[in-house]
């Protein structure tokens, strides 16, 4: 199947979301996800001239959409939740899975807050007049076509398309089986209040239709889709990085850690760490490894193992964790694969270390390179950490939670990326821009 860039007639309301799996009408994926490629790159031409006020009306659209919507919406994701559970889903994925009238009401707010950021289309990164006269700007200007592969998850849906309205792409969304209902119904709700503005309702498409064959099919949409950002487990995202022919943001796993250090104060400490892991432990930057100080440790891991129990967190703790237990605690012996693990549960490993230095080569080993926390009053020992962790966010004082898009003032974010070309960190706006050098002369030629 050729990649050719010659454009397919725009898609109507209804084609923007693709017919159900196994319909007649469905052409094979390499042949379907190609037209959705070109119809959304044909789409994204529509952005390149729009203002500002275009855009942000668009999103406050799709965001009244959403909530009008949103009884279907739910009973949509009712269906996906329950097919879920039928498959043995864990509860954290099952969090993640589901929407109700509330988290909806939230999706839309996040398109709100995004209508209300400065849009980076046309922002000058630097600029200057050189000797011989010519006037130098590095703009910011879209991506093209962003297309997003990701597991279970439907809010990433509306992120994703909100995110790529602001900044003046097309998405082309692959969302997996297990939120297939769901995002059936968002992309239709959001599409359709695209076409309400006056703007092509395929700059915000699914392929989901085509199952795996389409995810594969859209890592190799080279010169068609201009980046491919995968969000979900491990395996996917190495499936995504290895597989594809198409420039690859790379978003990482969240095997994150919070240390406590020797001087921390265990009042501020416990609700740092029980908010880490247990305020929501479905997503990436929930804490999955708790390292203390020994100097600490007889002082704050009783008191906190027990807290972490009535939480009704699982501790996996090494052999001074086990001695520190209250008796009425039960530890799970922790191996080296605890040490690995992102439990996406209500799991936690637990282990002493001697010092910062030791603190600082479990996370070196061990760390997947998402967030890190240290708890201490010790300003040298903070600013040690920050220097010496190379993570994609550092948390001083503060709870990992935080590592997210909306928390840091971005807006909502595509993803976190964990690589350090293009993108680190959450990615908001800017990073779904690239530049453009414009040069101004008065007939220059060069000599």
């Amino acid at each position: 199947m050729t990649t050719s860039l010659e454009p397919a007639a725009p898609s109507t309301a209804t084609a923007a979301v693709p017919a159900p799996a196994g319909d007649a009408t469905t052409p094979p994926a390499a042949e379907g996800v190609l037209a959705v490629a070109r119809r959304a790159k044909v789409a994204a031409r529509s952005l390149a001239t729009a203002t500002r006020a275009t855009k942000d009306a668009a999103l406050h659209a799709m965001a009244d959409a959403l909530v009008a919507a949103a009884p279907a919406i739910v009973e949509a994701n009712a269906e996906d939740l329950a097919r879920g559970r039928e498959a043995g889903m864990s509860p954290g994925l099952l969090d993640r899975l589901a929407l109700d009238p509330g988290r909806i009401g939230a999706i839309a707010d996040a398109l709100r807050d995004l209508a209300a950021l400065p849009d980076p289309v046309g922002e000058v990164v630097r600029g200057s007049t050189l000797p011989n006269g010519l006037r130098l700007r590095q703009l910011r200007v879209p991506m093209g076509v962003v297309g997003m592969i990701y597991e279970a998850r439907p809010n990433v849906t509306v992120d994703a398309a909100g995110l790529a309205l602001k900044s003046g792409n097309a998405v082309v969304l692959r969302g997996g089986s297990a939120a297939a209902r769901s995002n059936a119904a968002v992309v239709a709700v959001l599409a359709g209040a695209l076409e309400q503005q006056g703007l092509p309702g395929d700059l915000v498409q699914s392929i989901d239709v085509w199952g795996r064959e389409g995810a594969v099919a859209l890592m190799h949409a080279r010169g068609l889709v201009d980046v491919l950002v995968p969000r979900g487990g491990a395996d996917l995202i190495a499936t995504v990085v290895r597989e594809s022919t198409v420039p690859v943001i790379e978003t990482g796993v969240g095997n994150v850690h919070v240390y406590v250090d020797a001087s921390a104060d265990p009042a501020v400490a416990l609700p740092i760490l029980l908010n880490a892991k247990t305020q929501r432990v479905g997503v990436c930057n929930a804490a999955e490894t708790l390292l203390v100080h020994r100097d600490a440790a007889a002082g704050f891991l009783p008191s906190a193992l027990t807290a972490l129990a009535d939480a009704g967190v699982t501790v996996h703790g090494d052999a001074r964790t086990q001695e520190l237990a209250p008796e009425a605690v039960a530890v799970v012996p922790a191996t080296e694969h605890d040490w690995a693990t992102e439990y996406l549960a209500l799991d936690l490993a637990v282990r002493v270390v001697d010092d910062l230095d030791a603190a600082l080569e479990h996370i070196r080993t061990w760390s997947s390179g998402h967030t890190e926390a240290i708890v201490t009053r010790d300003l040298a020992a903070s600013e040690r950490f920050v220097a010496e962790v190379d993570s994609a966010a550092v948390m001083v004082n503060a709870s990992t939670r935080f590592t997210d898009g909306g928390q840091l003032g971005l807006g909502a974010e595509i993803g976190i990326s964990t690589q350090k070309l293009h993108a680190r960190g959450p990615m908001g706006l800017a990073e779904l821009t690239t530049t453009k050098w414009v040069v101004h002369g008065d007939g220059h030629v060069r000599g």
